[in-house]
């Protein structure tokens, strides 16, 4: 016998292994599966439609967009598994890039010619906490291995040349 968790919309059959988005299981203007949520909501900067995507566990959604109107033109086309499927792949892709530009924001590297020549990797990795934000500063010898770490303010502008500086002993050059 087929389940339904109450709190994803999840349908799960008898080993409970989570079973495919059924559209018998859907509603025309709400959609569980995959980990997300779509509905179709009133546009309430026009009169009409949009979509929101809200990944399961989250209060606020990650994607709001246009909706299709119906035939009527008065209302929303109903969702199916080939628009949900969409959606879902574009809601994922959406996460992913915010979490790809988050990583880009909080860590940074460069490579620096040291004395004798030898080639090091410098990486700041910035610690966003609110109470005390900073950042760590590591060098990677040309294995990879970690030569050395410290913590330097969450402000630290990581360039070839301040690294080259911190490298040299003038570790507070930002």
């Amino acid at each position: 016998m087929d389940t339904t968790d109450e709190a994803t919309g999840e349908a799960h059959d008898e080993a409970g292994q989570a079973r495919p988005v059924r559209p018998e299981d859907q509603d025309p203007k709400l959609w569980r599966g995959n980990g997300w949520t779509a509905r179709v909501i009133k546009n309430e900067d026009d009169d009409g439609w949009a979509v929101e995507m809200t990944c399961d566990g989250q209060s606020e959604p990650s994607l709001v967009g246009p909706w299709t109107m119906g035939r009527d033109k008065k209302n929303p086309k109903p969702l199916d598994a080939s628009a949900f499927a969409t959606l879902v792949k574009t809601a994922n892709e959406v996460l992913a890039r915010h979490a790809q530009q988050r990583r880009a924001l909080l860590h940074r590297n460069v490579t620096v010619a040291v004395e004798g020549g030898a080639r090091v990797r410098v990486d700041l990795d910035v610690v966003p906490d609110e109470d005390d934000p900073h950042a760590i500063l590591t060098v990677h010898d040309a294995a990879g291995e970690v030569v050395s770490r410290s913590r330097v303010p969450a402000d630290f502008k990581l360039t070839t040349e301040t690294a080259r500086r911190w490298l040299q002993g003038g570790a507070a050059a930002s």
